[in-house]
């Protein structure tokens, strides 16, 4: 069973490419996030790794029909953290060194070719193609997940990127604004990751990135957890009435007790008295309950109950 991660993924892969740019975009985006630049006698390429083989089989489409850019499987490497084989692909030669110059991630001056630390925006200029920069970074380095639908989970809505480079993910943080989507960055080892923990702007994302099933899902996992967390605070506030409505029955009783042992019941008005046998009758009664079988209103018992408390209060000092 794919998990939501995987599902978003599958989403942006069936999704059409529009134009070279989107693609130039998608797999600049990629590179930045799940690959890096090689060199060779003076040649520069890239290597990008992936443990999903459905995305392997997305880029190397592109790369080869796009681009006319062959993939070639360099190796394999154990991901400790997801106990998974990712296969490493390279891609080197002339044809890959001038894409790498066009996606602007190389660049070439007088003293010769440099890297280029940041997302040019020549590349990603316009609304299709930063959304098309956002769905090729998620293909190379998100995650998504959401807490579980029907059983308590202490992990709740989070969704990241995670990028080799702080430059980029900055200039990354700033495409999510110009779409009003307010992103966090954080340093985490030798990573940048890009993160929000928000279901409304995990919503806004995926909407963005035109996943609808998966919009879908979010939408039913959030109707689902509102219902539980509204039934959960129903539930704590029927607890602490219980609970406030013990204690007063405890001082209550207790008030009585002290008034019994000291200078009698008897010593009580006939209206007071009645509240206070009434009260031992029943120790677990509610105000409401005791001002029912008394026949008298809520208030009235408050007030003979505040005269016991004070009478005991008074005998104490």
């Amino acid at each position: 069973m794919l998990n939501f991660t995987e599902e978003i993924k599958n989403e942006i892969i069936n999704t059409p490419i529009t134009s070279k740019k989107c693609a130039v975009c998608m797999l600049s985006a990629f590179i930045r996030t799940s690959g890096s630049v090689i060199s060779r006698d003076g040649i520069y390429g890239f290597e990008i790794v992936t443990e999903n083989e459905r995305t392997a089989e997305f880029f190397s489409d592109m790369c080869e029909n796009i681009f006319g850019l062959g993939l070639t499987v360099s190796g394999a490497k154990f991901d400790l953290l997801s106990g998974r084989d990712k296969l490493v692909f390279e891609c080197l030669g002339k044809n890959s060194e001038n894409f790498l110059k066009e996606s602007g991630i190389i660049g070439e001056d007088k003293d010769g070719k440099y890297l280029i630390f940041g997302i040019n925006s020549s590349v990603a200029d316009g609304e299709e193609t930063m959304i098309s920069y956002v769905k090729g970074a998620f293909l190379g380095g998100g995650s998504c997940t959401l807490p579980s639908e029907n059983t308590y989970s202490r992990t709740g809505y989070h969704f990241e990127i995670v990028f080799f480079n702080k430059n980029v993910a900055g200039d990354f943080c700033d495409i999510l604004a110009e779409f009003e989507v307010l992103s966090k960055l954080v340093s985490r080892k030798d990573s940048a990751v890009v993160y929000v923990k928000s279901k409304e702007v995990i919503s806004d994302i995926l909407n963005l990135m035109s996943c609808s099933r998966s919009l879908e899902k979010l939408n039913r996992v959030a109707e689902i957890k509102d219902r539980q967390n509204n039934a959960n605070r129903v539930l704590n506030c029927s607890v602490s009435n219980i609970d406030k409505t013990v204690m007063a029955s405890v001082k209550q009783v207790q008030a009585i007790e002290i008034i019994s042992q000291t200078i009698g019941l008897k010593s009580l008005d006939k209206p007071v008295f009645d509240v206070a046998m009434c009260r031992l009758a029943d120790k677990n009664a509610s105000m409401r309950e005791l001002s029912d079988r008394l026949n008298i209103s809520k208030s009235c018992l408050n007030h003979r109950m505040r005269k016991i408390l004070e009478i005991a209060q008074s005998l104490q000092d």
